[in-house]
């Protein structure tokens, strides 16, 4: 007897698009054996463990991006494409490896991305909001900084010999990028002007003149972050008639110039603020990369000019090429930060879109590299009071109505909701009718249980997915700190190197710090 998995064609699950519908064949027990017997086989297959040393490290970073938003994302795009999208599949979610991560800060329970940036890349748990530094470091005080630097993983790649690269839809001196390099007390200290003046008098350096100055050679930096970059009042290239995006700094450096002041003269440095200019640049002809394209953060890819803003994907896919010249290998850290930012605006299509959009950025990197020696790794730094409920039916809009209404206020609600944040309203000592609203336009604020002006993180562990070489140490439930060890482990730098033969692949158990 032939599966019945031959039998259900791709583009029949693609049609299906009325609320409640699904395939006949699904009613068949047969179908769901058929389906678990291909996962099994798939299972079976890991018994071969891909014991290589990783000469690549990918790690994409998506903020906020809990297991809810994982979900959501998923049917958001099956049924973009066409499908009910529930029985769809992200790119990431193809990743043969899945952990969890306990994600709480030293100080806090619910975590925030600097505290968490220092752990997935620097190894160590600290104080929220606090970068780069150990637990020792109070939030806000530079004098308690001073000899409490611990090192990214970015930097043991770096001493490796490695090629390293950032990149970020957000800042690149935002928390999750400047984990990657910097040491600061306060992670709001992107320049000189945000800086309290005893912080400077003892000091301490702001993460825009530390990006520059305490590793220098990172070849492939991208994101936004121009105003941090240049002297107060300096226009801004793209916007000189809008004084909110002028430079910032009150030291009177230009750093993207003392930038190409510190790269060797024999190597091509190419600054960049624009997709043009970067959709022109050979990546076989450049060495060190700088694009900066916006003042702050970039825009939303459901509002991006696409003339004039690349995509987290155009992006990876050059930082991956430039990076890949290396015959020693190279780290990139990738960071879909405005999921994080779409969700604290109670914006879920936002989210959702930005999502997406880094899926498709973990699926252009796997087209170019191979998983025999780059492990690749998936993740968040934390996730949000984000939820996806209501028993909608099958193929429901993932942004539309639940089904029915509520049962105590009569009222409507969507099956996306918040537990906190700007969706809360009341009319008439009634929640909200929002019987006829859009609730799929991108500016729509998702109902949420408690007011606030911004959405809050989420407490819950969060997913980590990986591939590739020694790929298989992603499993359980981990502390976030553990991240960059297996990685470090799997690629032989780092602080424990004695596992490592020194050919093709691994030898003893590690020792363990």
């Amino acid at each position: 007897m032939k599966s019945i998995l031959v039998w259900v064609s791709v583009l029949q699950l693609a049609r299906l698009a009325v609320p409640g519908k699904f395939p006949d064949v699904e009613k068949e027990p047969q179908y769901w054996r058929d389906l678990s017997r291909q996962t099994l086989e798939e299972a079976l297959r890991l018994q071969r463990l891909n014991m290589n040393v990783a000469r690549n490290l990918i790690m994409f970073l998506g903020d906020g991006m809990g297991i809810s938003t994982v979900t959501a994302t998923r049917i958001l795009r099956g049924q973009k494409d066409g499908g009910p999208g529930e029985n769809s599949r992200l790119e990431m979610e193809k990743f043969p490896y899945v952990a969890l991560s306990k994600t709480y800060n030293t100080n806090s329970q619910v975590s925030d991305s600097a505290g968490t940036a220092t752990a997935f890349l620097c190894g160590v748990k600290t104080n929220r909001g606090v970068i780069g530094l150990s637990a020792a470091t109070e939030l806000g005080s530079c004098n308690t900084s001073k000899g409490n630097e611990v090192d990214s993983i970015l930097k043991w790649a770096k001493a490796a010999g490695k090629s390293v690269g950032v990149v970020t839809t957000t800042r690149i001196n935002h928390a999750t990028p400047a984990g990657a390099y910097a040491h600061s007390a306060n992670r709001n200290w992107y320049s000189d002007a945000d800086m309290p003046p005893d912080a400077i008098r003892q000091g301490c350096k702001d993460i825009a003149w530390q990006l520059i100055n305490n590793i220098a050679d990172i070849e492939v930096l991208m994101g936004g972050g121009r105003m941090y970059m240049y002297p107060n009042a300096t226009p801004d290239v793209e916007y000189p008639q809008d004084p909110q995006a002028n430079g910032t700094r009150l030291d009177g450096q230009d750093l993207v110039g003392l930038w190409y002041k510190k790269k060797p003269p024999s190597k091509v440095s190419c600054y960049i603020w624009n997709r043009s200019q970067l959709m022109e640049l050979d990546p076989r002809k450049v060495d060190y990369l700088m694009g900066l394209f916006e003042p702050g953060d970039l825009h939303y890819e459901q509002k991006r000019n696409t003339s004039t803003d690349p995509s987290l994907s155009e992006m990876v896919t050059v930082a991956i090429r430039i990076l890949q010249k290396n015959p020693k290998g190279f780290f990139l850290l990738v960071e879909g930060g405005l999921i994080d930012e779409g969700h604290h605006a109670g914006q879920a299509s936002l989210a959702l879109h930005e999502t997406a959009e880094m899926d498709r950025a973990v699926g252009l990197a796997g087209t170019l590299t191979s998983e025999e020696d780059t492990l690749t790794l998936v993740t968040a730094d934390h996730s949000h009071v984000f939820t996806h409920g209501g028993y909608p039916l099958r193929g429901n809009p993932i942004l539309g109505m639940a089904l029915g209404e509520s049962d105590v206020d009569q009222m409507p609600f969507t099956s996306i909701l918040y537990g906190n944040g700007p969706g809360f309203k009341v009319e008439g000592g009634k929640r909200e009718n929002i019987t006829g609203v859009n609730t799929e336009d991108a500016e729509y604020l998702a109902q949420s249980a408690v007011p606030l002006k911004l959405e809050t993180h989420g407490g819950e562990d969060v997913a980590i997915f990986a591939k590739g070489p020694m790929a298989h140490l992603l499993h359980g439930v981990v502390e976030q700190s553990y991240i960059p060890y297996a990685m470090g482990y799997a690629a032989c730098i780092g602080p424990d190197q004695e596992h490592c033969s020194g050919r093709k692949g691994h030898g003893r158990p590690p020792v363990w710090y």
